[in-house]
């Protein structure tokens, strides 16, 4: 696919490239990025060049992954980053995001989350946008949870970062939480007994 560029009230949605090297690299010094996500640590000049300059680009060519730098409407600057990945399963995506220290708390990237899933579900063909992030990470489940995700529960040794197994919340977004058509047709289970619940006939 073709790079695009997203819009949101206050965001640009654009491709990374080279020229955002020295931005991404001095953001990701950050300790909370580097403890929460799943990039290098250290975070090497070396490592955000193949990023924007290989990585980004490459998941666009082969229709993988999706990353977007997120861009201050009037002056361009670079307040975070998300991806949507492809999954496995046929019309399933996970997205993932960061935000620069400087510019949290302001809603940044629960905006841009809402315009990529829109994004994703008109246009990718997406029925369900999946997040996880490491049990403690409070700040990105915050998001997920303004985004209109909901949570699905816990998965023992759910995400690999920096090789170390580690519990993971999920949660997900279904076209139909944002008042979208899905690519197909949704039957959710209406009489299902909730995890951890027993019928009535075993209390």
């Amino acid at each position: 696919m073709e790079p695009i560029t997203l819009t949101t009230r206050r965001l640009l949605l654009r491709p990374f490239g080279p020229q955002d090297t020295y931005k991404v690299h001095a953001a990701c010094q950050d300790p909370d990025i580097q403890r929460w996500t799943v990039i290098p640590s250290p975070y090497r000049l070396t490592d955000a060049e193949l990023f924007t300059a290989t990585l980004a680009p490459g998941g666009w060519r082969d229709d993988s992954s999706y990353s977007f730098a997120l861009a201050l409407r009037e002056t361009g600057t670079l307040v975070g980053a998300l991806g949507i990945d492809r999954r496995s399963r046929p019309g399933t995506y996970e997205v993932g995001y960061w935000s620069s220290k400087e510019h949290r708390g302001r809603g940044y990237v629960t905006e841009a989350v809402l315009g990529s899933a829109r994004w994703a579900f008109s246009s990718l063909g997406a029925d369900r946008l999946e997040w996880r992030a490491e049990i403690g990470n409070l700040a990105s489940r915050a998001v997920a949870l303004r985004a209109g995700f909901r949570l699905e529960g816990e998965q023992r040794s759910g995400l690999l970062n920096k090789g170390v197994r580690r519990d993971a919340w999920t949660a997900a977004l279904l076209p139909s939480d944002l008042g979208l058509p899905g690519a197909r047709p949704y039957l959710p289970e209406q009489h299902s007994e909730r995890p951890g619940t027993a019928p009535d006939s075993a209390r």
